[in-house]
């Protein structure tokens, strides 16, 4: 009985390790620019030269969303007080701040989606509107949707 407890509990440990190692590879911004850049590459035929400037316009994105999405979730933080408390002030303030940090996020991801479809050819280009209007490759310009890290409503 005791060796079956001690062999539950060792395996236990060791799938938790691997699921564990699983979560941080899923939430690793490199490895998803990377499945985003191995997916493009798939559906649009890119080269060598064009997965390097992806990577890199996808990084400097994600990089970029990073801060906004800290200051969004201060943002909603702060609403959230100001609404516990019946701030008005500080609702309007948070609110305004919110809608201002939206914006900001859309622009960057919107630059992001021009910076990537420049590098693509005529061809591509042409592929890429194909598998959007059929819904197959969402967002096409960056990794993280259109919300930047974590997606839409991951901001608390």
């Amino acid at each position: 009985m005791k060796k079956i407890l001690i062999t539950i509990a060792a395996f236990l440990a060791i799938t938790g390790l691997v699921v564990s190692a699983q979560m941080q590879k899923r939430h690793d911004p490199a490895a998803r620019i990377q499945r985003h850049v191995d997916h493009l590459t798939k559906e649009l035929g890119l080269t060598p030269a064009q997965q390097q400037q992806a990577t890199t316009i996808f990084t400097d994105a994600t990089t970029s969303q990073k801060s906004f999405h800290d200051q969004m979730r201060a943002a909603h933080q702060s609403l959230k007080a100001a609404v516990q408390k019946n701030d008005s002030a500080g609702i309007d303030q948070a609110s305004n701040t919110i809608g201002g940090l939206t914006g900001q996020m859309t622009s960057a991801h919107a630059k992001a989606q021009a910076a990537f479809y420049q590098i693509l050819t005529p061809d591509q280009q042409s592929k890429l509107k194909e598998s959007e209007g059929h819904g197959h490759m969402g967002h096409f310009g960056g990794p993280d949707g259109p919300h930047g890290p974590g997606g839409e409503g991951d901001h608390d």
